[in-house]
């Protein structure tokens, strides 16, 4: 009886705050109907940068329907933002499924030279090594991919001690069970890795040509079997060069 009580009383607290919500969601002004279309588009692109900027998250395209009138365009909003911020150290960035405001590469010296590590960067990514990334990458690709399908892409096994520091910072995750025997784990990248490397979308992920341009990969080390060392160890030589740089600024 207690225990039944209890929950009607959550409900109803519930509905309450449902209602509560509802009534602001009515009294929030979106299609500012009384402006002249100058002004209104103005405030809309207030709304739209100020929610972004009050954002720790790339904040999502339904995410700023809520805020501007059910016709406008927020590609347009955004465009036109972008245009205002030409010129400053940080832009609006998709990023992850969102709109981020990011630091351009230019000043990211600058900030290091502040701070000691680049802002909006991540201190995570700048701990990963060169055998770290080939594999990641690795996953980015072929996912959903287990760790014997990585062992056997690269020839050697790819150790637990290095899938779990990637799981550790947040680059990857479990993916569904693969239909082969034993169904093991397959793994998958994560929002978080989208954002490290500066993708919107997975789509985004940059052709074989460009990483090897950028020093990330090779195709011809791939398929020599010449990859570093630190894929069985799982914690690297102590030669393998860090990718802090590279993730701020070398990959397209």
């Amino acid at each position: 009886m207690a225990e039944a009580a209890r929950r009607r009383g959550e409900s109803r607290q519930d509905d309450h705050r449902s209602d509560e919500r509802r009534s602001a969601d009515q009294l929030f002004d979106r299609e500012l109907d009384h402006l002249p279309p100058e002004a209104r588009w103005r405030e809309w692109m207030m709304r739209v940068e100020a929610t972004i900027f009050a954002a720790s998250e790339p904040v999502t395209r339904e995410v700023l329907a809520r805020i501007v009138g059910k016709n406008c365009s927020i590609d347009l909003l955004i465009d036109d933002i972008r245009e205002e911020l030409r010129g400053r150290p940080y832009d609006l960035v998709a990023v992850a499924g969102g709109w981020k405001h990011l630091t351009r590469p230019a000043y990211a010296d600058a900030i290091r030279g502040a701070f000691g590590t680049a802002i909006g960067g991540s201190e995570k990514a700048a701990d990963l090594t060169q055998s770290e990334v080939l594999v990641l990458m690795c996953i980015a690709y072929f996912q959903p991919i287990t760790r014997a399908e990585l062992s056997s892409f690269f020839g050697k096994e790819v150790s637990r001690d290095l899938i779990g520091h990637l799981r550790g910072a947040g680059m990857i995750a479990s993916g569904p069970r693969s239909p082969t025997p034993g169904a093991p784990y397959t793994y998958v990248t994560t929002k978080q890795f989208l954002l490290e490397f500066g993708l919107a979308t997975l789509r985004d992920l940059p052709d074989f040509e460009a990483l090897e341009d950028a020093g990330l990969l090779s195709k011809e080390k791939l398929l020599a079997g010449d990859i570093p060392t630190g894929l069985a160890s799982g914690e690297g030589d102590g030669e393998e060069e860090p990718v802090a740089d590279i993730v701020e600024d070398r990959l397209p």
